[in-house]
């Protein structure tokens, strides 16, 4: 039996964005091989997405949205970035959300039920009321399986990517231009790795806030496709601007479940535990605010006030039915006993969102060549130093379809073969020593509690100075272990764990600016 598959095109990750891209490329008539390691299809930034995804409504002029990104991301975005995704817009989530997969938008009569979010200055939202991103996700499963050209495999990790010269044994590679030419990836549930060949390959592996000790994403998401690209030698950008969600539920065993933006664009206010209002004192948008100032104003009051958590007042102030509205939020908030239609929601900010990532242009592709990079992995320029709301499922469909369309125009052509006897199978480490899961644990809870204290809300260079100490001994340790132990997930997600949120830290060294989720304040002498 063959260690090792081929296909067209591998896509790695089965969020919005990778499966956005593998459907368009099966629907090619192109072979494709979708992995994720989650064991289904939730276990994505995508499934967990509450709000809802913006796009341009009719009558609405593309300046004014565009605008808005910019503006939530501190001006820091690339306008040509900016401009295709609200450009294709419309045309995209017609085209695949609503005509073909057939996503029930909210609706009002036969208007779509736009919602209005943070930074934004009109309603744009489209949404299934709280559950977007789960309803996106479902039927997008539907579909995929229905594709004869598409492969679908869970619980698969991929561990390394193939490259030219790396990873041939072949010393004339050496002269050549590098490239992508498949990935190492584990079987979960055999423990046995192959070799993945492909012609291209596609990151759509999603972000990394699960490296911080509070996060509203699954955890999964600790940066895996950008440990793995920049050990390739890809371009990384903007890795410092990671976004806080203001508003996580506040429970010790709610495990920071998301209260969505839109909850804010209903009318809901901030309130501290001393019941005043405070997000008039920070700025003059006041409770939809950008992210990041909402962020750093819960965080001054809980500091100003030695508390825990703020509260967030829907109840007094909506105009809605809530339970129709928010029906998760409201149910899974009454499973611990809150009913927001009475009374406030405690909640504390929490990491959600990664702006920055894998350099790709604006069909995905990398530095290196055979390499695309797709959603939240990629640094596409549409974010700039802070995410608009409900931009990032956006910025996954257009992108997927991009990467999609460039590599179906091109692959058929493809002149660049790869040699698999020139790139030798995994080698297990002899004798394997098994894996201790408390060290595991226990190296994991460190890197996150690091990154909250030293390389969160608001910064300071000594914090991140010790963070990239600590987090260098950390990674020096790590590898070594990672040599020694059978492999398996644990031990693949310390090792990127480790090794992406040094990266982060160091991207938040090099950049003394303030800039939208990246806030340095003076050391206190």
């Amino acid at each position: 039996m063959k260690d090792y598959l081929e296909t067209d095109v591998l896509v790695i990750g089965s969020g919005i964005a990778g499966s956005s891209a593998a459907l368009r490329l099966a629907e090619q008539g192109i072979d494709v091989l979708l992995i994720s390691k989650g064991k289904d299809n939730s276990r994505n930034n995508t499934y967990y997405a509450q709000g809802g995804i913006a796009f341009l409504p009719e009558g609405e002029k593309p300046e004014t949205f565009a605008n808005d990104i910019i503006k939530a991301g501190d001006e820091c975005n690339y306008r040509p970035a900016v401009d295709q995704a609200v450009g294709d817009s419309r045309r995209l989530v017609q085209e695949i959300l609503i005509d073909k997969l057939q996503v029930p938008f909210s609706k009002n009569g036969e208007r779509y039920d736009l919602a209005k979010e943070g930074s934004h200055s009109t309603r744009r939202v489209l949404n299934v009321r709280d559950m977007t991103g789960r309803v996106i996700q479902e039927k997008f499963s539907d579909h995929l399986q229905k594709l004869p050209r598409l492969k679908i495999l869970f619980q698969h990790t991929a561990i390394d990517l193939l490259s030219y010269p790396h990873h041939s044994t072949n010393s004339q590679r050496m002269y050549e231009e590098p490239r992508i030419i498949g990935a190492y990836v584990l079987d979960q549930k055999s423990r046995k790795v192959s070799r993945v060949f492909a012609k291209k390959v596609v990151l759509a592996s999603g972000g990394l806030s699960s490296l911080y000790l509070h996060s509203t994403n699954p955890e999964e998401a600790i940066g895996n496709g950008i440990a793995m690209a920049s050990r390739a030698g890809a371009r990384l950008a903007n890795l410092e601007y990671v976004q806080f969600h203001p508003t996580s539920l506040y429970h010790r065993e709610a495990d920071s479940f998301l209260i969505s933006e839109a909850v804010r664009g209903e009318g809901a206010r901030l309130m501290n535990l001393k019941g005043e209002y405070f997000m008039e004192k920070y700025s003059p948008l006041k409770d939809l605010a950008p992210r990041d100032e909402v962020s750093r104003a819960i965080y001054e009051e809980l500091i100003r006030y030695g508390a825990d958590y703020v509260l967030l007042d829907l109840a007094s102030f909506a105009r809605i039915n809530i339970r129709e509205r928010f029906p998760t939020i409201y149910q899974n908030c009454l499973n611990y006993g809150i009913n927001i239609e009475e009374k406030p929601i405690p909640v504390v900010p929490a990491a959600h969102y990664s702006c920055g990532g894998i350099l790709c242009d604006l069909n995905g592709r990398s530095s290196i060549r055979n390499l695309y990079a797709i959603g939240e992995v990629s640094a596409s320029g549409v974010h700039g130093a802070n995410r608009l709301a409900s931009v990032s499922l956006l910025e996954a469909l257009v992108w997927g379809v991009k990467a999609a369309e460039d590599i179906a125009g091109i692959i058929r052509d493809d002149k660049d073969p790869y040699v698999i006897a020139e790139v030798p199978a995994w080698k297990y480490p002899y004798p394997e020593e098994k894996l201790d899961p408390a060290l595991v644990w226990q190296d994991l809870v460190t890197i996150k509690t690091i990154m909250w204290n030293y390389n969160g809300i608001i910064r300071t260079v000594k914090r991140m100075e010790r963070a990239k100490a600590d987090l260098e001994y950390l990674k020096h340790r790590i590898e070594k272990f990672y040599q020694q132990v059978e492999i398996g997930n644990r031990i693949i997600t310390l090792r990127d764990s480790v090794q992406t949120a040094l990266l982060i830290v160091e991207a938040a060294l090099r950049n003394r600016v303030s800039r939208g989720a990246h806030f340095i304040k003076a050391d206190e002498s």
